[in-house]
């Protein structure tokens, strides 16, 4: 007889390798006596169970390797047929995992002096003792000679314990504590299993047994839910709300059960078996379900010693129930997936007549026909019987599957690329074909599969596929598998880049992501499973770190593009959330991302979440994000809510929402609310009507309210914000008007309509303020403004109750407010000048002249015979002139509207001065129409009129208005009408008139750089200094001592150190012997408010010493008898001026000497740089000039 091998020794990697499912042992003879498993029950022993072998079949742990010795010793003298070599033993004991049995074998033979190469290579390896995970392997693992254990104390491999010189432990005492620490652990680990079943069975039994013999008894009586009860079925409520997309729900039933962790069933109980979800619950209803230690897992192989309570030693009575329930179930769950696959039949023949009438049609028009489809997984269907599809169909559910051919999780929509070249557990090759032609036959049954010409041989199946493991393919791991398989839909196409795409697209370049925004996209779309698509659209707003401009422009595009084609119930569930959870992320980009996305969605969302959810989002962050584009960002999508909200109840918080943004500290934020949000929420108050009844209303009692509380200090930036923002409803105010008219129904868009005037409207802040946007086209806006032209000029306004709101009830209110405010405050004149003057132009000519007009003529009352009543004056000094000034009577441009103006002023100036009135009025209106130069030549014509007039008071306010409009004014129109006008008042007889001019004469020194024209103003002021006539008059020295310490710091210097300084000093000299000694006081504070001013600018020394430092003595001398405090002040100022002068003489003598210095550096830098120069023979010299001469 043959000498057999009973080992079936192979000890190379790749056996191992390619045989990843099967045990080796198991390929046994059959004249060997292995038991093979029975084909037709799927309940006996699996393929992969072990056979007794030749050393032992009673598996221990390689601890017990010395029991596992003696059976092998005892086994090999049993046989007796052959002597078994070494070599083979080895293998055995390898192969069997008694590695420290193999170690022991291996030192044997070390010390023999027979040392075995295979023992020695496998020792040598610290690959072989490296696990994967911390937990055991499973029973029915193969372990290769490579499989994993429990890795070595030492970095290097086992044989280094008996050669030190090969060991790098260093010392001992370390694997000892190790070893220790490692029990100590095990310990601890067995403590925690045993305190989570106490807790367990503590939680169980809480209720009193005495309640539950009651609730027992009394069956209709229901008995109190017990807390494991209740947090068990808090837990599968929660997995049902989650798996059927109902995510706002699952986290408000979170938040209200927030004891309790959602996320891990051992929160529920420890050591507690998890029920079925819901649905199962439901289906299984009416049937009792079976209990968990019956049931066997029957997709994979289970050997027999694995159930509990050795249920082959069972009474055949309850073996026998057992398998009639398994039976049962197993009919049940294969009639359920008929009537699945019978669905699913009925909806792909229905695709197959769709798409046969398609080739049909695309074969007449495509000359050449279509290539066969590749149906790679139907390689070997023609030697399988047809029959077998029927007979094995059991064989799905109930046959070992291999996972890496065939996933669960893709519908059975995959071909598996290497068909029979992969070893199966099923030992029959042809139930593998059978699997996988059942797998595809409900997708892949109207394709006609793919023949290959079978070779005429007669190799067998396993070698066949041993034979083809040779082809150096790899599907073990995840991206092998992907590889493997080829997706025959459009389904499977989907699964694929769900899986695949968390693993694409960390690995892409940053600025190359977003070209993966339309594959993301898709498969969000597309994909069956919601936690994939979750996953997938959390991968989208995470895939930049912080996008910028245009890579958010894309993220948002392809939102958009997802909102629209899923619809607003996926959008809410799906893509909410991810901005939801980005709201507080630390990079302002994200930030801006979302507050972009909650705008760009706005249309696609249920109106419901519109108006409350997003709505909310946005409101919390505008109130606590600290970046102001993101902030921006937020009020441009809240703009683009309050375009599509429609419920009423939240017009307040959108008031409330526009106050606080227009109080906003950043200029882009309130640019942007400007632009996109008041516009909005103008158009839905529009909407609503309380455009005029509300919202207006509303700002102009807030502005009273700050007048109001202002009398002592108005709060000029509340006021900007609040007529800033009624300045923005001016157009929608008008487009109200329009619409509302009695002439709308006639518009026509019929002929010729003409153009607009591109004057005709002030310039719109954003396209969402420009009347025609709101009122449609231009072309509508050009026709109705024909016909309000012609109605207001012809008709009047009867009926008309838009416009007669704002005649009746806005114009009037707004004339008291303005009548209120400071006329000394610019900003609020400038404030509402701007808004008459957007109001006026707004409405047009027509209404400005016979509605505006006339409503502040009959305030101001500027007839000549209320030219000395105190009534008609009062209002002059109010703002209300300025305003009207500018904000009304500036709208329009031409003759009549400037002779208008002019006119206007002139009345106020006669007025005001003939009245004895304060000129603050008047002088705020020069002041805001002098900043524009289109009206410098109009108001010189209206100070002319002041110069030639006949009253001396209104000749001196003339004068006095002139400092206020010769800044900024050009030098040619100075030097050819404001001069001459000047010297034409100080050729009057008056000197009050005279005196009124020298302010003006000193705002053109301090602004005019022409000499001839300040020569002619110096020789001015020297007639007034130097003329006998002028001496007496102190109001003249006053007024020029105060002009000289305005303008000297900005006057030329030669102007300053050769006429102010010295003139100062003169009249610092005279007023020592001043008599009157009140004069003496006012002179002496002009003088002290002047050199202070002047002491800050550049003196030269020689006027330092001739005229500044004799005139702060002068000064001094006055101080000491009338101010103590100002004399020493004056004596500090003194004294700085004495060290300025004493420094610079100093400074100048080391500046002297330091320039000789210099001529000499420089006279030995030349001679240096020569000699060096002369060094052009070798870089050697160069040392020799640094050398001591000897």
């Amino acid at each position: 007889m043959a000498s057999v091998n009973p080992f079936n020794l192979s000890d190379s990697e790749e056996e191992a390798e390619r045989r990843p499912g099967e045990r080796t042992d198991t390929q046994r003879s059959p004249r060997e006596g292995a038991p093979g498993p029975s084909p037709g029950n799927p309940f006996s022993p699996s393929a992969d169970a072990e056979p007794p072998t030749l050393l032992s079949s009673n598996r221990t742990s390689p601890g017990g390797a010395g029991s596992g010795s003696i059976a092998a010793t005892s086994t090999m003298a049993g046989t007796g047929e052959t002597r078994i070599s070494v070599d083979g033993i080895a293998a055995q004991l390898i192969r069997d995992q008694y590695i420290l049995t193999a170690l022991e074998f291996h030192t044997e033979l070390l010390e023999a002096g027979r040392e075995l190469p295979r023992l020695r290579d496998y020792f040598s390896n610290p690959g072989n003792f490296e696990r994967q995970s911390g937990t055991p392997p499973a029973k029915d693992q193969v372990l290769g000679p490579g499989g994993p254990m429990h890795r070595a104390g030492s970095i290097s491999t086992l044989d280094s314990l008996d050669f030190a010189r090969y060991s790098d432990d260093g010392n001992r005492e370390s694997d000892e504590r190790v070893a220790v620490l490692e029990f100590e652990l095990r310990k601890a680990k067995e403590t925690i299993q045993a305190l989570r079943a106490n807790l367990t069975q503590a939680a169980e039994s809480e209720g009193p047994s005495q309640e539950r013999k009651n609730f027992k008894s009394s069956p209709e009586i229901q008995e109190p839910i017990r807390p494991l009860e209740k947090r068990a079925l808090n837990f599968l409520v929660n997995e049902y709300l989650l798996k059927n997309e109902c995510k706002l729900s699952s986290i408000t039933f979170s938040d209200e059960n927030d004891d309790q962790d959602f996320e891990l069933w051992d929160d529920v109980g420890l050591n507690t078996p998890k029920p079925p979800d819901l649905l199962m619950l439901y289906r299984n209803c009416g049937t009792p379900l079976p209990s968990p230690r019956d049931m066997v897992n029957v997709s994979v192989g289970v050997e027999l010693d694995d159930l509990p309570g050795n249920c082959t030693a069972q009474d055949p009575l309850k073996k026998l129930d057992l398998s009639h329930q398994q039976q049962k179930e197993v009919v049940q769950e294969l009639e359920y997936q008929i009537s699945l696959l019978n669905n699913e039949k009925q909806s792909l023949a229905e695709q197959i007549r769709k798409l046969q009438s398609e080739i049909q049609t695309l074969k007449r028009t495509v000359s050449s026909p279509l290539p066969a489809t590749l149906d790679i997984g139907f390689q070997n269907t023609s030697n399988a019987p047809s029959s077998s599809c029927i007979t094995n169909a059991t064989n799905i559910t109930t046959s070992s599957i291999n996972p890496v051919s065939v996933s669960s999780t893709d519908n059975n929509q995959y071909l598996y690329i290497r068909g029979g070249s992969e070893p199966q557990t099923n030992p029959d090759p042809s139930a593998t074909q059978t699997v996988a032609h059942q797998q595809s036959f409900t997708t892949l049954k109207s394709r006609p599969p793919v023949q290959f010409a079978q070779p005429n041989r007669k190799l067998s199946p396993a070698f066949q596929q041993a034979l083809l493991s040779f082809c150096r393919m790899c599907s073990d791991s995840r991206l092998g598998a992907e590889v493997s398989r080829i997706a025959d839909s459009e389904e499977s196409v989907l699964l694929m880049l769900g899986r695949c795409l968390p693993h694409i697209v960390p690995n892409v370049l940053l600025a190359k992501r977003e070209e993966l925004i339309p594959l993301i996209l898709c498969t969000a779309c597309l994909h069956p499973e919601p936690k994939e698509r979750d996953q997938l659209l959390h991968i989208l707003f995470n895939l930049i770190k912080r996008p910028d401009d245009e890579q958010r422009q894309m993220i948002l595009t392809g939102c958009v593009a997802f909102a629209r084609h899923v619809g607003p119930t996926r959008v809410e569930a799906e893509l909410l959330p991810q901005c939801w959870e980005q709201i507080n992320h630390k990079y302002p980009e994200r930030r801006l991302l979302v507050a972009e996305s909650c705008g760009a969605l706005a249309p696609y969302l249920p109106k419901e979440i519109r108006s409350s959810l997003v709505l909310s989002m946005l409101q919390q962050m505008l109130a606590e994000d600290k970046a102001d584009m993101v902030r921006e960002a937020v009020i441009k999508s809240l703009g683009i809510i309050m375009g599509y909200i429609d419920d009423s109840d939240k017009y307040s918080q959108g008031f409330e929402l526009m106050l606080l943004s227009l109080g906003d500290p950043s200029e882009r934020v309130v640019g942007a609310v400007h632009q996109v949000f008041i516009p909005a929420f103008a158009a839905w108050t529009t909407e609503l009507g309380t455009l005029q009844s509300s919202l207006i209303p509303s700002l102009l009692a807030r502005i009273e309210k700050l007048l109001m509380q202002g009398e002592h200090g108005l709060d000029e930036h509340k006021l900007h914000m609040f007529l800033s923002g009624l300045q923005s409803l001016i157009p929608p105010l008008f487009a109200v008007v329009l619409q509302n008219a009695p002439f709308t129904s006639r518009a026509k868009l019929n002929g010729e309509i003409p153009t607009i005037e591109v004057t005709r409207f002030p310039r719109p802040a954003s396209p969402l303020q420009d009347v025609a946007t709101i009122i449609g086209s231009r072309e509508m806006l050009s026709a109705l403004l024909l016909l309000y032209d012609y109605q207001l000029e012809h008709e009047g306004t009867t009926g008309w109750d838009s416009l007669l709101w704002v005649v009746n009830q806005l114009l009037p209110q707004l004339i008291e407010i303005v009548g209120r405010i400071n006329v000394t405050s610019s900003t609020c004149v400038h404030e509402f000048s701007r808004f008459f003057w957007r109001l006026c132009r707004t409405f047009g000519k027509i209404f400005t002249n016979t509605k505006v007009k006339p409503q502040f003529q009959e305030i101001l009352r500027l007839s000549e015979e209320n030219v000395d009543a105190s009534t008609g004056n009062d209002i002059l000094t109010k703002a209300t002139v300025p305003i009207y000034a500018t904000g009304v009577l500036t709208c329009y441009n031409q003759d009549e509207d400037r002779k208008l103006l002019v006119g206007f002023l002139e009345d106020v100036m006669t007025t005001l001065s003939l009245s004895h009135a304060p000129l603050d009025s008047l002088k705020a209106a020069f002041v805001e129409l002098g900043a524009n130069p289109v009206y410098h030549e109009l108001l010189l014509t209206v100070l002319w009129y002041g110069v030639v007039h006949t009253s001396a008071l209104v000749r001196c306010t003339a004068a006095r208005m002139f400092e206020l409009v010769l800044r900024g004014m050009s030098e040619a129109l100075v030097d050819r009408r404001a001069a001459p006008a000047l010297i034409t008042l100080c050729s009057g007889p008056e000197f009050s008139v005279r005196i009124s001019t020298i302010p003006a004469f000193g705002t053109i020194m301090e602004t005019v750089t022409q000499k001839e024209l300040l020569e002619r103003v110096k020789m001015q002021l020297a007639s007034f200094l130097e003329d006998p006539q002028y001496q007496d008059q102190h109001s003249l020295h006053m007024e020029i001592i105060r002009t000289f310490g305005r303008v000297g710091p900005n006057a030329e210097p030669r102007f300053r150190d050769e006429f102010v300084l010295p003139h100062l000093h003169k009249l610092a000299l005279a007023n020592n012997s001043q008599t009157v000694e009140s004069k003496r006081i006012d002179i002496a504070t002009q003088l002290f408010e002047a050199y202070s001013a002047l002491s800050c600018c550049f003196i030269s020394e020689e006027v330092m010493v001739n005229h500044f430092l004799p005139g702060l003595r002068c000064l001094r001398a006055d101080m000491e008898q009338l101010s103590a405090e100002h004399e020493v002040i004056l004596s500090s100022m003194i004294k700085e001026c004495e060290i300025k002068v004493e420094n610079r003489g100093m400074a100048d003598a080391q500046g002297s000497m330091s320039i000789a210095s210099s001529l000499v550096g420089e006279d030995a830098k030349t001679k240096f740089l020569s000699k060096m120069g002369q060094l052009t023979t070798s870089g050697a010299m160069l040392a020799n000039v640094f050398q001591r001469k000897k």
